[in-house]
């Protein structure tokens, strides 16, 4: 039965649950919390929480340290291997076993949840600097500056120094004339032309470029002490747009190459000068040299070294524009006319005068050469 007036059941006590003592029940964590008090102990909160346990929580965060560090130490490795020259050494199969193990080891990281973005951020910097990347940029700087000292031989650095160019007589250097005569000889010649032809056709002539003198490579790798020359370029003020103009300038040319022992001017633009006439048609817009922008001519003093070129640029015959174009972004560098006639000297494999004598005593060291 129920008093009414206390509010609480009195009745018997099958199947109902024991009546709370005064004041309810206390919380566990109070209890605890005396029990600690009793002991000396701090007490504990109210709530209870689940924390993973430290060993695990710190295993976690090792993996992923792990992850960064390995990374960040093999790219330092390649990059160091790369700015050493060693890009042989960066396909070599210590360095693939220590690619794998990192890519190995960045995988671990990422299959943990605190260990994620660590491994992350080493997936993305393995992504950038691995063996495949930073060994194409090796590759590409080796290329680039003939740096392959790192998978040569002694004998063949001994070869790359070689003073001279390979399959060629040296003594066709010493006997032949230097740098210096060449240079020369090739001004002596355009003053010439220059002024036979302005005597015969009023033209005047604009100088462009400066004269480049660059080391030939000698076969082996390296450079050599035999120079390239290219001299300034001379053209017209003056447009020369009319077929017969042109050939009556070449002929003036011709004449003056005659007075100096030279061969005839020899045409590259025309056909059977062993050029394609797909080639020769990209080269000089046309296979009919009356459609063609351009003619190029060339003469030398075989077998000597010099040789000399005279070009016809001619704009009214570029229907679509491009070799205008071309033109324009050349006349920004050099400060040369867009059309007329050019005249140009090259020499290759020549010797400057003062570096005869150690030209000279660097082949004694080369017997079999």
């Amino acid at each position: 039965m129920v008093d009414h007036q206390r509010s609480r059941y009195v009745g018997g006590a099958e199947g109902a649950p024991p009546l709370p003592p005064p004041g309810g029940y206390v919380r566990p964590g109070l209890v605890r919390g005396g029990l600690d008090a009793a002991a000396g102990l701090p007490a504990a909160s109210g709530d209870v929480s689940y924390s993973a346990p430290p060993s695990a929580a710190k295993g976690t965060n090792a993996i992923g340290l792990a992850a960064i560090s390995t990374t960040v130490v093999f790219a330092l490795i390649l990059l160091l291997l790369m700015l050493a020259g060693g890009t042989d050494a960066l396909y070599g199969v210590t360095l693939l076993v220590l690619q794998v193990a990192v890519v190995g080891v960045i995988v671990a990281a990422l299959l943990t949840r605190r260990g994620r973005m660590l491994g992350a951020i080493a997936l993305a910097l393995t992504l950038v600097l691995n063996v495949a990347t930073v060994g194409a940029i090796g590759a590409l700087q080796s290329a680039a500056t003939h740096a392959y000292d790192g998978t040569k031989s002694e004998k063949q650095r001994h070869a790359q120094a070689y003073p001279g160019v390979k399959d060629q007589s040296p003594q066709e250097a010493l006997s032949g004339p230097s740098l210096e005569e060449v240079q020369r000889e090739g001004d002596a010649l355009m003053a010439e032309v220059r002024r036979r032809v302005s005597d015969r056709f009023g033209y005047t002539w604009v100088q462009s470029g400066t004269v480049d003198v660059s080391p030939e490579r000698n076969g082996y790798g390296g450079e050599s002490m035999l120079q390239r020359y290219t001299s300034t370029m001379w053209t017209t003020a003056q447009p020369v747009q009319d077929d017969v103009r042109k050939r009556e300038v070449m002929q003036v040319i011709d004449e003056v190459l005659a007075t100096r022992g030279m061969d005839s001017l020899y045409p590259l633009n025309e056909a059977g000068t062993g050029i394609s006439p797909d080639l020769m048609a990209k080269l000089y817009g046309s296979i009919d040299p009356a459609r063609q922008h351009t003619w190029e001519y060339y003469s030398g003093t075989f077998p000597g070294p010099l040789r000399f070129y005279a070009y016809a640029y001619d704009l009214s015959n570029d229907p679509t524009g491009e070799f205008r174009v071309q033109r324009e972004a050349l006349a920004q560098q050099t400060g040369e006319p867009l059309e007329g006639i050019q005249l140009v000297v090259f020499a290759r494999r020549v010797l400057p005068e003062a570096d005869r004598a150690e030209f000279e005593q660097r082949l004694r060291e080369y017997p079999g050469f």
